[in-house]
C-alpha cells in the first residue's frame, strides 16, 4: 500500500538526523512501500496507520553498498 500522506505534511516532514533532508514516499527498493525515505542519509522510515514514525531507533538503515576507498586507488598512480 502506497504511503497516501498529505502533500502540505510532506514538504515540512524532515529526518530527525542531523542532517534534516527532506524525505520522500516510498523506499529506493519500493516507491510504493509504507515508508518515507530521506533524501540525505537514505535512512527508511516506516509510515504506520498513516502515521510517519520519525525515530532513528525505528529507521532502517541506508542499503546503499561501501564503495572502494577512491582515494587510495587514485594516489597509487601520482
Amino acid at each position: 500500500m502506497a504511503v497516501t500522506l498529505d502533500a502540505q505534511l510532506l514538504d515540512i516532514l524532515a529526518c530527525p538526523s542531523p542532517d534534516h533532508a527532506p524525505l520522500r514516499p516510498g523506499t529506493p527498493e519500493d516507491p510504493a512501500a509504507d515508508a518515507l525515505t530521506c533524501t540525505a542519509c537514505g535512512r527508511v522510515f516506516p509510515v504506520r496507520d498513516g502515521i510517519p514514525v520519525l525515530l532513528l531507533d525505528e529507521a532502517t538503515p541506508p542499503t546503499r553498498p561501501e564503495p572502494d576507498s577512491p582515494d587510495e586507488a587514485s594516489s597509487d598512480g601520482a
